[in-house]
């Protein structure tokens, strides 16, 4: 793919995100982290040559990898992926703008205890399951706002900025939805929230339309030639 047919497919990519906030309201603002999980540094630096600045791995070492790569070029890394605590001194160690997948207590705490070691903090999010499904990390919506209280109070080396989820993996557009939804309730309950980050490449339009000020796109950024 020439950049210049790259470029035409990314001006696709923001009409239909426009469209959907649109549909919101007129001051809604959505930002797009480009999940760049299964692509190269190359095709990381394409993106950024037509305007995409914040880019997402779901690995620590994909990230490590790839900031290293890329370093002469002021991207904004996000890590979107389930985070073992083996991994966190290595996370922290390429400064992440935001980390998306804070998904249970201990993790929180574990961060925390190495942030504080180094006396730094780290942007964060909270996970939901809010799809109710096994193969989904975070919190039940049921217990989500006292875990995310708890965090913010226990883990002052977290600056909590709001919620992240994934929406339902359905056909049916009205269990998606009730999934999105419910995330938006949960993050309109948080105080002091400015993130709610849901939505993917196959369902971003309707998450902006539930809410959504942060999606997280693939695919669609990034199709084969």
């Amino acid at each position: 793919m020439t950049l210049l047919e790259q470029k035409l497919s990314f001006d696709r990519v923001i009409e239909r995100v426009e469209k959907a906030r649109l549909r919101l309201n007129d001051h809604h603002i959505v930002k797009i982290v480009a999940a760049s999980k299964y692509v190269d540094a190359e095709a990381i630096q394409s993106l950024y040559a037509i305007g995409q600045r914040a880019f997402g791995e779901n690995k620590v070492q994909d990230l490590v990898t790839k900031s290293a790569m890329l370093e002469d070029l002021p991207i904004e890394w996000h890590f979107i992926g389930t985070l073992q605590k083996n991994k966190i001194n290595h996370l922290l160690n390429t400064h992440p703008h935001l980390i998306h997948s804070v998904d249970s207590l201990e993790l929180a705490h574990a961060l925390n205890d190495r942030l504080e070691r180094e006396n730094r903090t780290l942007r964060a999010l909270v996970q939901v399951n809010s799809a109710y499904e096994p193969s989904k990390s975070g919190f039940s919506p049921e217990e989500f706002l006292e875990r995310y209280a708890q965090i913010r109070e226990e883990c002052p080396r977290l600056l909590l900025q709001g919620v992240m989820s994934i929406g339902a993996h359905a056909e049916d557009r009205v269990i998606i939805q009730k999934s999105f939804e419910t995330t938006r309730r949960l993050f309109e309950s948080l105080p002091e929230a400015t993130i709610c980050s849901m939505g993917m490449s196959g369902d971003f339009e309707l998450a902006i339309e539930c809410g959504s000020n942060m999606i997280r796109l693939g695919s669609i950024l990034f199709p084969k030639s």
